[in-house]
């Protein structure tokens, strides 16, 4: 599994976590560059060149590859699943297009025109056929449901839908999240 995980995470908490769950998978955690002790600069490009890198390194020795994206992370996953073959994809929080979230907030800025770093993954969704698990907050306080929503039924291949009673920033403490997790790997 290839984590890629929100905007300003800092991937070393989920180690404990990750210890204490039977996932079936093994995990690669890497923070993005000029996040935790990683340096250089975060961009689009650059996040997604990383992605690409860390599936090359591993597609020859591993027999099955997972992405898994976290919010911002979710953008990379779903340009992983664009240009690479994975075996499915764990989608937590995702949205169609960072600019479309943005002119959820400000409605009255021409935020099309001033974000440098789109990440459209709407414009991918309905050529990718990997399996997803489309996981949702319902009361997300960061990226409304409704983003989440239109990137699910964009989809072309198959997919599942659990929407948690949780929070943007809780959503992995709800019972449930961790065993759609498990169940959606193990059905791969």
């Amino acid at each position: 599994m290839l984590y890629f995980g929100g905007n300003a995470e800092e991937v070393s908490w989920l180690l404990d976590e990750l210890a204490r769950r039977d996932t079936g998978a093994s995990w690669l955690l890497v923070d993005y560059r000029g996040y935790g002790s990683s340096g250089g600069a975060p961009s689009e490009q650059s996040l997604t060149s990383d992605a690409l890198a860390w599936y090359d390194r591993f597609a020859a020795t591993s027999p099955r590859i997972f992405a898994f994206g976290r919010s911002l992370g979710s953008g990379v996953a779903v340009r992983l699943a664009a240009e690479r073959r994975l075996d499915g994809l764990v989608l937590l929080a995702p949205f169609d297009s960072l600019a479309a979230v943005a002119q959820h907030y400000y409605p009255y800025l021409p935020v099309r025109l001033l974000l440098r770093h789109p990440f459209d993954s709407i414009s991918y969704a309905p050529r990718l056929t990997a399996p997803l698990l489309c996981i949702v907050a319902a009361h997300d306080e960061v990226i409304p449901v409704e983003h989440a929503r239109r990137l699910y039924d964009a989809w072309a291949g198959p997919k599942r839908w659990v929407e948690l009673a949780a929070g943007h920033n809780d959503i992995h403490d709800h019972p449930d999240y961790w065993p759609s997790i498990r169940a959606f790997l193990a059905a791969r």
